[in-house]
């Protein structure tokens, strides 16, 4: 199979020409088959969304098979053709059966499942959030081992606050394990700089259940900022961040530490009403989702390529680099590049074709057309 005649994304910018599919790989020949006309549009990866927890009324923590099924057909039919599903605060039983459920489900017809992210427990209930406080737990590595083995092998990323009893001696034990993302934080700026000194690696969802950026107490954002492994999440759906603030961290962190994320709930895709976050009542109202009680933002309702499409449209990020931070930044992040995260010969053939508006017109997964 041909895409012929689209301006395709690469590390340089996006140039004119054409992707060969070879079954479910782009390859570097034609192999012949069918020929998909691009002429016009937008050639970019699949993008890859680390961090969501639920779309079309259903959740990842608690879905069964056939909800898996439905978000996962969702977010490839927008252009996402792999997720990290994310976990909230629950007991162990219960984020253990989760972390079962989503590793054994596969990908059928879908989004892959490219890993997964625990987001609870080891969170600070003074920073919870949408996240249930009562389930909060101090960092724990022998937990965090009984979570992995339940997954086989796919937690990819560890929230975990650092100013908590242990977090960092945890942090720097489990550091070649998973990617620890500091998140759901009170921590000062120098609690923050020896959790990334110790091995954090991520910061979850920038500005969002941390402190703000102060000129004197610059916290988990300044600290983030001057640790250069230190990848930060962005959600860009114009409820969470405020525009200025998406440029102010594109400055501080650059293209290349940039993750763009949705943090999706259950009402993504579908409208207002009422709906729940990890067995907590949320109200969507306008497409603002928010805990019935006491009004915390409850995640977005926005899947990863309407943020990519904010992102450009509205907040003035360059499309090349925002394509960067939803395909090419995740994929390292998670260490799945190789397989996935740009239109190189040898990787999966997850193709995404956006007309000027960044509009999805066709999605191809794993080398077929799905629309």
């Amino acid at each position: 199979m041909i895409v012929r005649g689209a301006r395709v994304f690469g590390e340089p910018g996006f140039e004119a020409g054409d992707i060969f599919i070879d079954g479910e790989l782009i390859s570097d020949k034609d192999c012949g088959g069918g020929i998909i006309d691009a002429s016009g549009l937008l050639a970019v990866p699949g993008l890859i969304d680390i961090h969501l927890h639920g779309c079309v009324g259903s959740e990842f923590a608690a879905a069964s098979d056939d909800g898996l099924k439905a978000m996962a057909r969702y977010e490839a039919a927008n252009g996402v053709t792999a997720v990290c599903p994310a976990t909230p605060t629950l007991p162990e039983d219960a984020l253990a059966e989760s972390c079962r459920r989503i590793s054994r489900f596969g990908t059928p017809g879908g989004a892959a499942f490219a890993g997964i992210y625990l987001e609870g427990p080891f969170i600070s209930p003074e920073k919870s959030g949408a996240l249930n406080p009562a389930y909060a737990q101090k960092p724990d590595a022998a937990l965090f081992r009984r979570l992995q083995s339940a997954s086989g092998g796919m937690v990819k990323v560890l929230a975990v606050a650092p100013e908590l009893e242990g977090a960092i001696s945890v942090i720097s034990e489990i550091r070649d394990d998973v990617v620890c993302s500091v998140a759901h934080t009170a921590a000062d700026y120098e609690t923050a700089r020896l959790a990334f000194a110790a091995g954090a690696r991520q910061v979850t969802h920038l500005f969002n259940a941390m402190p703000g950026f102060h000129h004197r107490e610059p916290g988990v954002i300044g600290a983030a900022s001057d640790a250069p492994e230190c990848q930060a999440e962005l959600i860009c759906d114009g409820t969470h961040v405020h525009p200025s603030a998406v440029r102010a961290a594109f400055r501080l962190f650059g293209g290349d530490r940039v993750l763009m994320v949705s943090d999706s709930m259950m009402a993504t895709g579908l409208g207002d009403g009422e709906y729940e976050i990890g067995g907590l009542p949320v109200s969507v109202r306008g497409g603002r989702a928010t805990l019935a009680q006491g009004g915390a933002l409850a995640g977005s309702t926005t899947n990863l390529t309407g943020c990519l499409r904010a992102a450009v449209r509205d907040m003035g990020i360059p499309i090349h680099t925002a394509v960067k931070c939803a395909t090419v930044n995740p994929a390292k992040a998670i260490g799945v590049f190789s397989e996935r995260g740009s239109l190189d010969a040898g990787k999966l053939a997850d193709i995404v074709l956006l007309d000027g508006g960044l509009n999805v017109k066709q999605v191809i997964l794993r080398g077929t057309p799905l629309m």
